[in-house]
C-alpha cells in the first residue's frame, strides 16, 4: 500500500466539482483525507480564483495507473482534452507524491509545484508536515516555515462538503 497525495484544484464552478472529485477520489483510493480547502489568485494566467486543496489517500495501483485513474476524473467532470497549462478548470487533479517515489516519468515526482506554490504547500504540509521532500531534504513543515506566503496570499475557506 502506497501513500499518496493530489492537489485538487477548481475555478469553475468550484464547489460542485471539489465536491465531485473528493466523491469520485473515495470510489478510487482508501483512507481519503483532506486538507483545508484555500481560495488563491489564479497562478500563471487571467482567471477567476481557485479552490485548492490536497488529499491524502492510499493505493495499491501504480503510478502510472493512479495518474490514469486522476485524468479520467477529471475528463469525467468536463475537462477537455485539450486544456492548456495555464486555464480555468473545473477539476484540477495533480499527483503530488507517490511515497518517496523520485520520478520523471510517466509523471514528475514529487512534483515541483510543491516548492513553488502556495496554494500546493500550505495544504500538503497541513495533512503531513513531517512527510520529508526526497529532493529538499527538509520536511513540508520546515518547507512551509520558510516559505514567503506574501507572494500567494491564501484565504481559508468554511467549506460545505454536502
Amino acid at each position: 500500500m502506497a501513500r499518496i497525495y493530489i492537489g485538487v484544484g477548481s475555478n469553475i464552478e468550484r464547489e460542485r466539482y471539489l465536491r465531485a472529485g473528493w466523491q469520485a477520489l473515495q470510489q478510487v483510493f482508501a483512507d481519503c483525507r483532506c486538507s483545508t480547502v484555500y481560495e488563491s489568485d489564479a497562478v500563471g494566467f487571467d482567471g477567476a480564483p481557485f479552490y485548492n486543496l490536497v488529499i491524502a489517500a492510499e493505493t495499491t495501483v501504480s503510478v502510472a495507473e493512479v495518474a490514469a485513474q486522476l485524468r479520467a476524473i477529471e475528463f469525467a467532470h468536463g475537462r477537455p482534452a485539450n486544456a492548456r497549462k495555464f486555464s480555468g478548470r473545473t477539476l484540477d487533479l495533480d499527483l503530488l507524491a507517490y511515497g518517496e517515489e523520485v520520478m520523471s516519468a510517466p509523471v514528475e515526482l514529487p512534483r515541483s509545484e510543491i516548492l513553488l506554490n502556495a496554494f500546493v504547500l500550505r495544504p500538503f504540509a497541513e495533512l503531513a508536515p513531517e512527510w520529508r521532500h526526497p529532493l529538499a531534504n527538509m520536511t513540508l513543515g520546515e518547507l512551509w516555515s520558510e516559505y514567503d506566503a506574501s507572494r500567494q496570499p491564501l484565504r481559508a475557506v468554511a467549506f460545505d462538503w454536502v
